[in-house]
C-alpha cells in the first residue's frame, strides 16, 4: 500500500489512474485516511476503522470536491466520533433535546455568523435556563416555561436583563421553527417585561474632571482606557478591544467586524488622545491589556472607578459616549460630524441620505475632536480651552 506522508492538493492532483482496478494512498500522519484512485480516474476519500472490534470504511466524499484541508478536518470529526463511542458511519440524529438545538443555533446563527455579541448571549443562556432546560426536548418547552424563566429574572430586579433573555430566546426558538425542528414559537406574541429606560444620563464638567482624575488613579489599563473613551466617544468594547495594528498615523481604524453596525470605523486621534497612548506599554497586540487578553471586567472596574470619583449620582460607562456627544454640540459641531464621530448611520445620515451622501467627515472630525480634547484638558487642569487645537502630533503605526 502506497503511502504519501504530509499529503497535500498539489501532490492529490499529481496521482494518476491505475491501469486497471484501484489503488488506495494513506497518509501515516492521518491514520486511516485513504484516499482511492481508480483506473477511470476517479479519486474519492474514505476512512478505515475499527468500531468494537470490528473493521469499517466509511466514504468521505470525491476529490477534489473535499479537498485535502477539508478530508483531514472530516477525518479528524469521525476518529473522535469513534473515541466517544459513536459509529461515524452511520447517519447521526439531530440533537432535539434544548441544550443540542442551542448549540446548533449558536454555531449557525451566532458564533458561525460573528455575531459581536455571541457571547454575551452564550452566558446569559447557559446561566439563566440551560440548567433547568438542558435534557428536555425542546418540543416539550412551552409558554408557561419560557415565562417562568424569564419572569425569575425579571423579578431579581434585572429588568433589562429579562429583556434580553426574551429576545435571545425568541431568536432562538423562531430560528427552530424554521429548521423545522419545533412547530410553534412558545413566545410568539409574548411582551418583554417591564419597559427599558431611556437613558440621558450627561456627566457635568464637574463630575468629567471627577472621572478623569479617578481614571488617573486606576493606572494601566483601565485608566487610560476610561480617558480615551472619553476623548474618541467610542464604545467601551471598542477601546477595551483596541488593537495596535488599528492605530495608523494617528487614527484608528476599525473594521465592520469590531463595530455595533458592522460598518467600517475612523476615530481620529487627538494631540491629548494620542498623548494618552503614547504612555501606555506595548505589551502583546491589545493596547489595553490583561496579561494575553482584553479589558473584560468592566463591572469590578466601575465599582472601584465609582469609590474613587464619588459622584452623587449613579452613571454607567456609556455615559461618557453620550457626554463627548453632549460636549461636540456644546463646540458647535455640527450635527452630521457628531454622528459620524460616534459612528451612527441614523439620524442624519439614514435613509435617502446615508445611501447618497458618502462623505467621510475626515477633517471634520479630526478638528471636532481636537478641540474636544482641548476642552477635556482645560476643564481638568482648572482653565480656559485655546481657541485653535494645538498642532497634532501622529503616533507611529
Amino acid at each position: 500500500m502506497p503511502t504519501i506522508r504530509g499529503m497535500t492538493d498539489a501532490a492529490a492532483k499529481r496521482l494518476k489512474a491505475p491501469a486497471k482496478g484501484q489503488v488506495d494512498y494513506f497518509d501515516p500522519d492521518f491514520p486511516g485516511l485513504v484516499l482511492r484512485v481508480s483506473c477511470g480516474g476517479r479519486k474519492v476519500w474514505t476512512y478505515n476503522f475499527r468500531f468494537h472490534g470490528q473493521k469499517r470504511r466509511m466514504t468521505l466524499d470525491l476529490y477534489p470536491v473535499m479537498g485535502v484541508a477539508q478530508a483531514h478536518d472530516a477525518w479528524r470529526k469521525a476518529r473522535d466520533m469513534v473515541r466517544a463511542g459513536s459509529d461515524p458511519s452511520r447517519p447521526q440524529e439531530k440533537a432535539t433535546d434544548f441544550k443540542g438545538v442551542f448549540e446548533e443555533w449558536m454555531a449557525r446563527d451566532q458564533e458561525g455568523r460573528g455575531h459581536r455579541s455571541a457571547g454575551i448571549v452564550r452566558h446569559r443562556i447557559e446561566r439563566e435556563v440551560l440548567p433547568q432546560w438542558g435534557n428536555r426536548s425542546i418540543a416539550e418547552i412551552g409558554r408557561r416555561d419560557v415565562l417562568d424563566a424569564i419572569d425569575a429574572v425579571a423579578d431579581r430586579g434585572a429588568v433589562i436583563s429579562a429583556r434580553r433573555l426574551h429576545s435571545h430566546l425568541h431568536r432562538l426558538f423562531r430560528w427552530a421553527v424554521g429548521r423545522g425542528i419545533i412547530e410553534t414559537n412558545p413566545l410568539a406574541d409574548l411582551p418583554k417585561p417591564g419597559s427599558e429606560t431611556k437613558r440621558d444620563r450627561v456627566l457635568s464638567d464637574a463630575e468629567l474632571v471627577k472621572v478623569w482624575q479617578a481614571a488617573e488613579k486606576l493606572g494601566y489599563p483601565y485608566g487610560p482606557a476610561i480617558k480615551l473613551l472619553v476623548l474618541t466617544g467610542g464604545r467601551r468594547e471598542e477601546i477595551g478591544q483596541l488593537r495596535w495594528s488599528e492605530i495608523e498615523g494617528g487614527t484608528i481604524h476599525l473594521s465592520g467586524k469590531r463595530t455595533k453596525n458592522s460598518e467600517p470605523h475612523i476615530i481620529p486621534l487627538s494631540p491629548v488622545a494620542q498623548s494618552v497612548l503614547a504612555e501606555v506599554p506595548r505589551i502583546n497586540e491589545f493596547v489595553f491589556t490583561l496579561g494575553k487578553t482584553p479589558l473584560n471586567s468592566w463591572s469590578r472596574v466601575k465599582r472601584k472607578l465609582d469609590g474613587l470619583a464619588a459622584l452623587a449620582e449613579p452613571w454607567v460607562v456609556h455615559d461618557l459616549r453620550r457626554t463627548t456627544a453632549t460636549g461636540l454640540q456644546r463646540l458647535r459641531v455640527a450635527l452630521e460630524v457628531t454622528e459620524s464621530v460616534l459612528g451612527h448611520t441614523s439620524g442624519s445620515r439614514a435613509g435617502v441620505v446615508g445611501i447618497y451622501q458618502r462623505h467621510d467627515y475626515a477633517e471634520e472630525k479630526a478638528e471636532a475632536l481636537d478641540k474636544w480634547g482641548a476642552r477635556v484638558i482645560a476643564l481638568v487642569e482648572g482653565r480656559e480651552p485655546c481657541r485653535e487645537p494645538a498642532e497634532v502630533r501622529r503616533l507611529r503605526a
